[in-house]
């Protein structure tokens, strides 16, 4: 686990709101957070809550009909702080910064490797825009990352395409090219979800390495509690575009101190328990972005719901590094 306490990203009351026939989803909706170097921060919750916007406007890759609104992206690179937010969505600022300072790991490879273009020629592409080595080197570095990524006999696989490769061999190839220019933070957005457990391990693991080896900073995006639970340093659990918790994993998951985030443990199933354990599911849908609930947004969902609950909840501070969004966090930390 990270022991750094030195920002490398901070994330101040962000707004990215999805505009679709004259109708607007509040798709992110206030979220801060700090990413600190070295550390692993997860972003948790249900789909559709924000956590891959959050992502898309980090790294300004946002869908044509959204746009960040207001709030600050601050990058704190060696020389300067760089306010990403104000940086044109392809402009040379941003280029230079995305996939040489902060990289992605998107969900799905296949979607994000060009078919047409070997995978050795797609990490080459990389060093090619973000560094001044010459066509020999570029080759090597590509060969070099592959056999990091544990892919076998990288020589001859560097010149396969996407389709030659398994899914979790395309999930490597995808980190070798995120990691090429030794990124300092690094946004992985479900980057296991198409793959089975052994094969999940084995990418999680490859992720704490490069970690250790490089003091990346990553951001690791995901509704899976237990994938947090092994390999995040703190915790933030989003619901309906806002940050319904945030805190270090042990407290947040001992002490979960917002009803959401108790409903998401409880729905998970307990290896070696049987068939004795109750899995409560979380009753209700996720309401619509279009119809929102007033106030807190998890109410028309929440067991511990009162008649305050129509006004939204400011942030209760448990810890010094432990907060929730609800009016009833000491009772649910209590029933936790």
């Amino acid at each position: 686990m990270g022991v750094h306490n030195e920002t490398i990203l901070s994330v101040k009351d962000l707004k990215t709101y999805i505009y679709v026939n004259n109708r607007c989803n509040r798709a992110v909706d206030g979220v801060s957070f700090d990413v600190l170097k070295g550390n692993t921060l997860g972003i948790v919750g249900e789909s559709g809550c924000g956590k891959s916007i959050t992502a898309s406007s980090i790294m300004q890759l946002l869908p044509k009909l959204s746009r960040i609104e207001s709030g600050e992206i601050t990058y704190h690179s060696e020389k300067k702080n760089i306010r990403i937010d104000l940086l044109e969505r392809n402009g040379k600022s941003m280029r230079e910064l995305r996939g040489a300072d902060i990289s992605m790991i998107f969900q799905d490879p296949m979607t994000a490797l060009n078919p047409v273009y070997t995978i050795g020629s797609q990490i080459k592409e990389n060093l090619l825009y973000h560094t001044s080595m010459d066509a020999q080197s570029m080759k090597e570095k590509a060969i070099e990352l592959l056999q990091k990524m544990g892919i076998p006999l990288a020589n001859q696989r560097a010149e396969d395409y996407p389709h030659q490769f398994s899914g979790g061999m395309r999930q490597r190839a995808m980190i070798a090219m995120a990691m090429a220019c030794n990124p300092k933070i690094l946004i992985a957005d479900e980057p296991t979800t198409a793959l089975d457990v052994t094969i999940q391990a084995q990418i999680f693991e490859l992720m704490q390495r490069l970690k250790e080896e490089h003091q990346t900073a990553i951001i690791l995006i995901t509704h899976d509690m237990g994938v947090i639970a092994e390999l995040a340093d703190d915790v933030v659990v989003m619901y309906m575009g806002s940050i319904v918790e945030k805190g270090t994993v042990s407290e947040v998951l001992r002490n979960p101190a917002h009803p959401y985030t108790k409903a998401l443990l409880e729905s998970i199933p307990i290896l070696g328990r049987g068939k004795k354990q109750k899995i409560e599911p979380i009753r209700g849908a996720t309401p619509d972005p279009y119809q929102r609930p007033k106030g807190c947004q998890f109410l028309p969902r929440c067991d511990y719901a009162y008649e305050k609950c129509e006004q939204f909840p400011a942030d209760h501070q448990i810890t010094e590094s432990h907060s929730a969004k609800c009016w009833k966090s000491n009772e649910v930390v209590k029933n936790a």
